[in-house]
């Protein structure tokens, strides 16, 4: 089946099985790999991106229900890195491992696109469905707030 996707700004259109997550679309089909799998059950966030411009986990999207929509992936926040969630989280040292730090990031932005200057308690609420295992919880709320603006 023919599936057509605005992916980062440019139009693809991919031959997939209507039922298949978008997160292999988008690694095996399109070539994005900076979105990662996690779990399989959208239960960790590892696999986060944006469809027009609210957070999904596309590991249990189906392509299909993708069709048509605008899709930003970690490699489309910014070409150049210089988004205020990925400044900030350099600026701080944010990851560990990093293995879940693109779907980190990309919660982060949709929450800094909806609420410019969040609480902590909103901060801990937007980001509840990703989870670090290296537990660096504190620094991503601080870039966060940075990001946002404010100091950390």
């Amino acid at each position: 089946m023919a599936i057509t996707l605005t992916i980062n700004g440019t139009e693809r259109t991919l031959e997939a099985e209507p039922d298949m997550p978008l997160l292999w679309a988008l690694r095996d089909l399109a070539g994005l790999t900076g979105t990662k799998f996690g779990c399989g059950k959208a239960l960790c966030g590892a696999c986060t991106v944006h469809v027009d411009g609210e957070p999904v986990r596309s590991c249990s999207f189906p392509v299909s229900a993708a069709d048509g929509r605008d899709i930003t992936t970690i490699e489309g926040l910014s070409a150049d890195g210089s988004h205020p969630v990925q400044v900030a989280w350099r600026e701080l040292n944010v990851p560990q491992c990093g293995y879940c730090q693109s779907g980190q990031i990309m919660s982060a932005a949709a929450l800094l696109a909806r609420n410019p200057a969040p609480s902590d308690a909103e901060i801990a609420t937007a980001m509840s469905g990703n989870i670090c295992r290296c537990g660096t919880y504190t620094r991503i709320r601080a870039a966060i707030h940075r990001a946002a603006g404010e100091s950390s």
